[in-house]
This record gives structure tokens, sequence and C-alpha cells, in this order.
């Protein structure tokens, strides 16, 4: 146990919320997993791979882009392989803050 173990797990928790897919699916096998998945739809397929219940037809769809994209960028560098590139969890909370600041003020 370990905070580097925390911050791999949120990473991978915060992919699941925005893919809805578990790393346990079948489709993830031999070097296919949930972070390569996310790792290959950026930037041009990341709506194949969002969960359509996120996405509403009132939200401009390239600013939604642009924070699922920012949103897997920070699931991805907290669910890296290598700790000594894992986000800090400090940082992590910090950009999550500023997409969902980002997201209040479009939306308001």
């Amino acid at each position: 146990m370990s905070t580097s173990g925390d911050v791999y797990s949120y990473g991978i928790l915060l992919l699941e919320m925005i893919t809805r897919k578990r790393p346990t699916e079948k489709m993830f096998e031999a070097d296919l997993n949930l972070h390569n998945f996310a790792k290959i739809a950026l930037p041009q397929r990341v709506m194949d791979i969002v969960d359509p219940m996120l996405l509403t037809k009132q939200t401009d769809g390239s600013k939604m882009m642009e924070y699922l994209i920012s949103l897997i960028k920070i699931g991805l560098t907290c669910s890296t392989e290598s700790l000594k590139d894992r986000m800090n969890i400090n940082i992590a909370l910090h950009e999550l803050h500023l997409v969902k600041n980002n997201i209040l003020k479009v939306s308001s």
C-alpha cells in the first residue's frame, strides 16, 4: 500500500467513469488494458471511447471534447506504470478542479 498505488487506482477509476469500461472486461487481453485503450484513443478517437451518457445535447461538442481529453490525460498520467511518472494526487486534484471550473463557466 502506498500513495502511488492510490494514485494509480484513482486514475483507473477516472478512466472507468469516462469510458464506462471495467479493467476486467473481456476486450482487455494481451497488451490491451483500460489505460492503453484510453491512450490509443487520444485525441482523435476520444468520442469513440466515451460513455454516451456523459454527452448531452446542450453541451458544445468541441468544448466537451476538450474537457474529456483533459480528464483522460489526468487518468492516464495517474495510472501510468512507472511510479516516477505518475501524477502527484495534489496536482491531479488541482487539474480536475480546473476542468470543473471551466465546465461551470461554459454552462452558466
